[in-house]
């Protein structure tokens, strides 16, 4: 009986973690794929314009990057170095995005690169897929002045200052949290292994500046991946939501809305109410 009893619960526990296993991977199944793949039907090439203005953009930059003049306007609209002035490297950093390293296969990137912001684009939208790409690579643009400035050492933290002379550009830090973003927003522990498990394999077998920006880029989307939906706007205290969806300022004007009727409703109960019409604001 003991037995049979140590049996069963195994194999409830069993059960449930296969319960629990399928379950999650079916949902990041349909989070990651099945949704992404309907909007694309429903919304067509539009649906991933930005992915393909983002991969046009690292061809055009790699292309004029191997010719002498543009060499030059690329230096001059894009590279972003950590000795830099703070300001020039704030203002080059979003064109520095789309600039890849010369040293590194730009194809291969390039369809990483079309993957994750297609992906964000169908699931985020476009102006939340910017935030968080552009947000991920100045986190680790940002770094690197740090550990700069913290010097060698720091438990390995640290930096010597000749590697502020170290060209700072490419796409892969936004990737990695465009990746990262959407596996803690879907709740895709398997795309969030895959990129995370990749990006510290690399660290430890390549311990170079990018692999250091790749980990705090994937540090910056688990943050913004967490603040997801924390915070939504509200009408401010001296306004009342309409029936329509319009805005009423409290003894106040119309705000917004089409509801002409709501909106003179609150001004006839004050007539009423003082038996003269409001004073008006001149």
């Amino acid at each position: 009986m003991a037995r049979e009893g140590v049996r069963g619960r195994l194999y409830g526990a069993l059960s449930w973690l296969v319960r629990f296993v399928g379950g999650t991977l079916l949902g990041e199944w349909r989070g990651v794929v099945v949704e992404p793949v309907r909007g694309l039907v429903r919304r067509g090439v539009g649906g991933v314009s930005l992915a393909l203005l983002a991969t046009f953009a690292v061809i055009f930059f790699h292309a004029i990057h191997v010719t002498p003049r543009g060499a030059v306007v690329v230096r001059l609209l894009g590279e972003v170095r950590a000795d830099l002035p703070l300001p020039l490297a704030l203002l080059r950093t979003p064109v520095s995005l789309f600039v890849p390293a010369l040293d590194l296969p730009v194809w291969a990137g390039i369809t990483q690169l079309f993957l994750a912001f297609a992906l964000a684009e169908l699931s985020l939208g476009r102006t939340r897929t910017l935030v968080v790409a552009y947000a991920t690579t100045l986190a680790g643009t940002l770094s690197v002045r740090v550990m700069i400035a913290l010097g060698p050492g720091w438990w390995g933290l640290g930096l010597p200052p000749e590697i502020g002379q170290v060209l700072d550009t490419g796409p892969s830090a936004a990737v990695v949290g465009l990746f990262t973003y959407l596996a803690v927003v879907r709740r895709a522990p398997v795309l969030f292994a895959f990129t995370g498990g990749s990006m510290v394999l690399e660290s430890v077998v390549k311990p170079n500046l990018a692999a250091r920006e790749h980990l705090i880029a994937i540090g910056a989307a688990i943050v913004l991946g967490l603040l997801h939906g924390r915070f939504r706007l509200r009408p401010p205290r001296d306004e009342a939501v309409l029936p329509d969806g319009g805005r009423v300022g409290l003894g106040r004007r119309l705000v917004r809305g089409s509801g002409s009727s709501s909106a003179r409703e609150p001004r006839k109960a004050t007539e009423s109410a003082t038996g003269s019409r409001p004073h008006r604001r001149v």
